[in-house]
Formats: structure tokens, sequence, C-alpha cells
């Protein structure tokens, strides 16, 4: 499963915190700059495969930006040099900044305030349309399924339900297959930052999930004691 990384380039720390969170939860890789100095140098040392980019900066506007690292190279290879594809996200919202950020060469362009679900959708078709993020984004290991963009889970070519929850914790460890994760982390990424409550009901859903998925041998789902859980591939 690769895993896209996206800068976030906005000088209004509250905007970078919350973009930085919601792409994380969404099962990005997330760095952020707070000028345009600082997103240049991020993406010469870690190109990034998409970047979020305001255009009202302290040091330089992002038309400057744009134009500054279409002189870097494709991340990811293969493409053409200085193509990494750019998602305005502004308020300014005049005919012509849109039409100047496009002519730069801009992959699309979004005003602010926006809704966090149509920006997350307009990320997927920048992506989909550089040929970076294929069609098809099912998510497999041995014959569980999961398609986040519909919601769906199969198990052996039967549907299974879940709740929200419960789907979003089975999205985070395949994403993340292989890998284990702590109650923390997972915490983090489930329940979002604002939970307090007690680290158990990881546990309880993670047994929800196992009577759905995990009702016969090989399990995927597995507990490392004293560290988390990690979801694998059934050894052959």
């Amino acid at each position: 499963m690769d895993t896209y990384r996206l800068l976030v380039v906005d000088d209004e720390p509250t905007v970078r915190e919350l973009l930085s969170a919601t792409l994380r939860f969404a099962g990005y890789t997330v760095g952020a700059a707070a000028t345009g100095s600082e997103a240049l140098e991020s993406a010469r040392h870690e190109p990034p495969d998409l970047v979020l980019l305001d255009v009202m900066l302290p040091d330089m506007d992002g038309f400057e930006v744009i134009r500054r690292l279409r002189e870097l190279p494709r991340p990811l290879g293969g493409g053409r040099p200085g193509q990494i594809p750019v998602l305005f996200l502004t308020a300014r919202d005049a005919a012509e900044d849109k039409v100047n950020g496009l002519r730069l060469g801009g992959d699309d362009y979004v005003t602010k305030p926006f809704n966090l679900e149509e920006l997350l959708a307009r990320i997927e078709a920048v992506l989909r349309r550089t040929g970076l993020l294929p069609d098809d984004r099912t998510l497999r290991v041995g014959d569980l399924e999961v398609d986040p963009d519909g919601r769906q889970v199969r198990k052996a070519g039967h549907t299974v339900r879940l709740s929200p929850t419960e789907f979003r914790l089975l999205h985070y460890l395949i994403l993340n297959a292989g890998r284990v994760v702590s109650k923390a982390q997972i915490l983090e990424h489930v329940w979002r930052y604002d939970f307090a409550g007690d680290s158990s009901i990881v546990d309880t859903y993670v047994s929800y999930i196992r009577r759905k998925i995990d009702t016969v041998e090989p399990k995927l789902v597995h507990t490392m004691h004293g560290v988390g859980y990690v979801l694998r591939k059934p050894r052959s």
C-alpha cells in the first residue's frame, strides 16, 4: 500500500493543524510549512506528491512558490520535470486570482472557508488526474477487501457490515498492514485528538472487528501484548 505525502503550506497555525490532522486521519503522510521558503526547502529534501498552497504567505505569494516548485522534480519518479501537483487553498476568491493560479500550473483552486469532505475529494481527484492515485483504491490483505471511497468491506467475497467507528478502525489497521500500531496511535487516528476516555475502548472495538472478519483461521488481526495491534497477511 502506497502512502502519499502531502505538504500543507499556510501561515495560519490553526489552519495548518486542522488540515494536517484531517489529512493524517484520511491516511496521508503530511508535512507542513508556514512560509514559501519553508515549503520550497521541504519540497527539495522530500518531494511531496501534492502541495496544498495558500496564496497569501508572509515572504512570497503562492504564485511565486508554484513558479519555483515547477523547477523541482516530480515525485514518485518517471514523470516530467517540474510537475509536482498543486492545489491552491486560499481566501483570495477573485476570478483573476483563480485564473492566474491555474495558468501557472495549479491543478485546482479551493477558496476558504472550505468543506473538509469536498477538499478530500478534490485532493483525490488531483492525484488521479496526475496518475499518482489509481482509480481502484481498494485495500487488500489476504481475502479482506476495504474500499475507502465506498466505505465497503468484503471478507472472502462476502459483504461485512461495520459501524462508522469500526470502519475507521479497520481502515487504519489495513493502511498500516504489517506494522504494529499502539493504542495511543489508534486513539489519535480513529477517535481523533479530542478523545479523553479509557483506552480500553480500543480493545473493545478490536473485539467487535474480530467477530466480523476473523471468525475463521487464519486470523488477520493480532495482539502484540504490551504494544498494540497489527493486521497482517496470513503466512502461506
